[in-house]
């Protein structure tokens, strides 16, 4: 056993408040806790990714981590019960001359998690077979009393063209899913940051899991709707990148790219004008993340900011031969793009996987 590592903290009362601290002494980090009268240390740093201890909040006898609210005994350094064998360094602490005293030699060992690693964490990688498409719907709904949406309209006969040509197709509706807020992880730390996003891993009920899958494993060609709310795109659309924020993320970090040879191209429609901000701003985020887009990549209506009659822009997206025919074109671009994204290292061998001659959408791999 290791010689004891007393190190003198301070007087007493000057470490009573605030209840809970942390203290460096060396390389040691510790999270000093004062509760019922009675001091608590334990190791600073969280056993799940490295979490500031000291630096998060202290309820009952629990520290919790300020960045994926890990709970700690703050005397014992274990889990609550029922979490698992994990738990952080706890330390010897002991009070002589109204000093406060801790031996950082200890008591107790680290604990981390192990973990199952999540289906989304696999390494990116193309399966053989037609170009995917996904389509992507951000129009608010209210449940059980569905209304029409120019974009979704102009978005479902972009699928149906796609799917037309041969390739896959999925429709996801954010109004359908389930998904919580962003809450800010890169901002506390950008380590606290992680893929897939700490809310998806540990939160049950989170369904973004659907959006993560299709954009990063599975479609080729990702088709974006959004109306125009307030000269911007929609509310869900907003709630949708701030969580996509993990996938860039890992650019940044961890110089990981898990979007490469993936297309995207946006649908835009509203009752006002603003077509070219929102597309803009559309555009920016998505080449962030590694897309890249076809030649003329978003098509869009409005009827302006005189004509906020949204009975008449209605029926004029309903009637629109025209509009119908650019959500085609739109779509044709995309898979151009994205056949020639998929072809351009060895075209010979991606034919090769993709067995019999005919369309040549049903013969891509790569």
């Amino acid at each position: 056993m290791s010689e004891p590592q007393w190190h003198d903290l301070g007087p007493v009362e000057a470490l009573k408040d605030p209840p809970l601290r942390e203290i460096q002494l060396g390389k040691t980090k510790i999270a000093l806790t004062f509760q019922n009268g009675t001091f608590g240390a334990i190791s600073g740093i969280c056993s799940h990714v490295g979490g500031p201890l000291g630096k998060g909040t202290l309820d009952g006898d629990y520290v919790i981590c300020p960045w994926h609210y890990w709970r700690y005994h703050r005397e014992k350094g274990t889990v609550r019960a029922g979490y698992g064998d994990i738990q952080v360094p706890s330390y010897e602490l002991k009070i002589e001359n109204g000093n406060l005293w801790v031996n950082t030699e200890a008591v107790t060992p680290r604990k981390k998690p192990v973990m199952e690693p999540h289906p989304l964490a696999r390494e990116p990688k193309r399966e053989a077979g037609p170009l995917r498409v996904v389509g992507i719907s951000t129009t608010s709904m209210t449940h059980g009393h569905p209304r029409y949406s120019t974009s979704e309209v102009l978005l479902q006969a972009a699928l149906a063209r796609a799917a037309e040509s041969g390739a896959e197709t999925k429709m996801i509706r954010l109004s359908d899913l389930n998904f919580k807020n962003c809450e800010g992880y890169y901002s506390k730390s950008e380590h606290a940051c992680l893929w897939p996003c700490s809310i998806t891993q540990f939160v049950d009920a989170d369904q973004l899991d659907q959006v993560y899958e299709a954009l990063v494993h599975w479609a080729d060609v990702t088709l974006m709707s959004t109306p125009i709310r307030w000269g911007s795109s929609s509310s869900l659309y907003h709630k949708m990148v701030e969580r996509m924020n993990c996938v860039q993320n890992q650019i940044t970090l961890h110089n990981r790219v898990l979007i490469q040879k993936k297309v995207a191209a946006f649908i835009i429609t509203g009752g006002q004008d603003n077509i070219q901000s929102v597309a803009g701003e559309m555009l920016g985020f998505f080449s962030e993340l590694g897309f890249v887009f076809p030649t003329f990549p978003f098509i869009a209506h409005s009827l302006g900011w005189s004509m906020e009659d949204m009975e008449h822009n209605i029926d004029y997206v309903e009637k629109s031969a025209e509009l119908r025919e650019g959500a085609r074109a739109l779509t044709d671009r995309s898979l151009e793009m994205a056949k020639k994204l998929l072809f351009e290292k060895a075209p010979e061998e991606a034919l090769a996987r993709g067995g019999r001659k005919g369309n040549p959408l049903n013969r891509l791999s790569r």
